[in-house]
């Protein structure tokens, strides 16, 4: 496996990846909201094309997909991360793993000096991510506060405190 930026000749495979991923069995057929998420933060402002990374394997297909984009803490840029998702076949295969500390790395490489998302605490906490509320960082939905997490990076200071918000194509994702 290996990680690397995405490219154009990506797309394709990092929208089957999200589908397939991020799939319902109660909704079978239907496309995943993340799809046309991934596709509207590509089209974004929001979007920073070096925190856009792929797994591959080995005739380089992509096996999963990760991204950051621009969030705010308050008036504050900070970095929002989602979605992740791997091929179900290849979960379990260390592919979302390699992909976490790649992006951590590289945004630390930035200059960034938060990462936030909304997931699994007992997921993301093996890779230093916190309730948010730790850092008196306030979600931008009162119900996710048991799921919205964060992590400082290296440029992060205590100062940094208020509310979160994310890219306006999050704001499209069903509740």
């Amino acid at each position: 496996m290996i990680v690397r930026r995405e490219t154009a000749a990506d797309v394709e495979g990092i929208r089957a990846v999200i589908g397939a991923a991020f799939a319902r069995p109660e909704s079978p057929g239907e496309t995943p909201p993340e799809v046309n998420l991934v596709d509207e933060l590509r089209d974004s402002d929001a979007w920073l094309p070096t925190l856009s990374l792929v797994a591959t394997g080995p005739d380089d297909e992509v096996i999963g997909h990760v991204l950051c984009t621009r969030g705010w803490v308050d008036t504050a840029a900070v970095l929002a991360l989602g979605p992740l998702g791997v091929r179900p076949d290849q979960q379990r295969g260390g592919a979302g793993t390699a992909l976490m500390h790649a992006v951590l790395g590289a945004a630390d490489a930035l200059g960034e000096p938060l990462v936030a998302l909304l997931g699994d605490p007992g997921y993301y906490s093996r890779f230093g991510f916190r309730l948010a509320e730790r850092y008196a960082i306030i979600p931008p939905v009162p119900a996710w506060r048991p799921h919205f997490q964060a992590r400082p990076l290296s440029a992060y200071r205590p100062s940094l405190r208020g509310r979160f918000s994310y890219a306006r194509p999050f704001d499209r994702l069903p509740g």
